[in-house]
Parts: structure tokens; C-alpha cells; sequence
């Protein structure tokens, strides 16, 4: 965990050990963090997006220096507020989350968020998502409105099963609109989970 408030740092400690998970080490600066996931290789990092020794972007710049020498390394990255243009080249990895800090508030979603990207999947904040989207690369508005709500909640993580009681529709339907969203934004038959990166690759890039 590596968060520069100490009340909040803790207080994460605190949720993630009464949820059954063992934090090897709390830090409060960037390059703490590197030093601790060297030391322990944890299973995956929390990390502040602002913390010392600049107070800007540390925690982006050091998950990206972890994400070089651990490219496989599960990291969940917590903001304040939106701030996405360091972060969005971390999506195409995989095992790669970003949530606003309210979204701890919610801890059955939270810990849901931390277990899906510690098993290497992903997790956008919803008002990440839809912040993004606002700004669309040609490729992007030839989605339908439907395609788009359903691109935006595999950008947040969910699977087709999870997208199709969201969004009260059959999952063939979520299927049918997957094959369109990878049809329209030029997506070659691959695996299905590099697909569903590359798309969202797309969909994040439209900034």
C-alpha cells in the first residue's frame, strides 16, 4: 500500500486486513514503493497517483518503472481526481486498475476491484470512463450508443455475463455487441482478452 496520508494509508491497511488480506508493507512515497515491491514481490500494489516526492504524478511514473521490470506485476492505482494521460499506455498490460478514492467508500466494490486485477484482469473507475469518452477518435463514434455503454463496462473490468445483468440484456446480445465493437474498430481475431484490451485501448485513446 502506498498512499502519502497516513490516516488514509492506514485506514486502507485496516479494510484490506479485515477482508483477509496480508499487507507486507504501508509506505508514503513513491520510491518506498519500488524499494517494498522489490523486497517482497506482492501479490499486488495499492498505489496514490499524487504522492512525495513532487506531489504531481509519482505514483504513475513508479508504477510505470514496475511495470518495465514486472510486466506481469497486478497494480491498482487510486486518484483524487481524474487524471489519466500517464496512465492509460498501463491498460494495454493487463492487471491494471484505476479508481477515484471515493470509490474505497464502497468496499464491496473496491475489494472486488482489487481481487479482479490481482487475478489479472482490470478496473476503471466509472467517472474515469465516462470522463473519456467525451472526447472520440473517428473509429470510436461509429459505436452505437448501446455499443458504447457496453465498451465502457469492459473498460471497467466486467465480464459479458456481468455487462448483460447491468445492462438487463441476454449475453448473446453482449456477445453480438462485442463482435461489432471489434468489427468497427478494426480489431483482428486474437484472444478474446487481448481483444477486449485492444478495444479498450481504442476507446482510451479517443482523449
Amino acid at each position: 500500500m502506498a498512499e502519502d496520508s497516513a490516516l488514509f494509508r492506514e485506514g486502507i491497511v485496516r479494510l484490506l486486513e479485515d477482508a483477509g488480506h496480508h499487507v507486507v508493507a504501508a509506505v508514503g512515497d513513491a520510491r518506498a514503493l519500488v524499494d517494498a515491491v522489490r523486497a517482497h514481490r506482492p501479490d499486488i500494489a495499492v498505489i496514490d497517483v499524487r504522492m512525495p516526492p513532487t506531489m504531481t504524478d509519482d505514483g504513475v511514473q513508479a508504477a510505470q518503472l514496475l511495470r518495465r521490470e514486472l510486466p506481469d506485476f497486478p497494480m491498482l492505482l487510486l486518484s483524487q481526481h481524474i487524471e489519466t494521460a500517464r496512465s492509460v499506455p498501463l491498460v494495454s498490460t493487463g492487471a491494471f486498475g484505476y479508481l477515484l478514492k471515493d470509490r474505497v467508500l464502497r468496499v464491496d466494490d473496491f475489494l472486488a476491484a482489487l481481487i479482479r486485477v490481482a487475478d489479472g484482469g482490470s478496473a476503471l473507475d466509472p467517472e474515469v470512463v465516462a470522463a473519456l469518452i467525451q472526447a472520440q477518435d473517428t473509429l470510436i463514434t461509429r459505436l452505437s450508443e448501446r455499443e458504447r455503454d457496453v465498451l465502457a463496462l469492459v473498460a471497467e473490468g466486467h465480464s459479458n455475463t456481468a455487462i448483460a445483468t447491468r445492462l438487463v440484456i441476454a449475453e448473446r446480445t453482449v456477445e453480438a455487441h462485442m463482435r461489432s465493437i471489434f468489427q468497427k474498430l478494426h480489431i483482428q481475431d486474437s484472444t478474446e482478452h487481448h481483444r477486449r484490451i485492444l478495444a479498450v485501448l481504442a476507446y482510451l485513446k479517443s482523449l
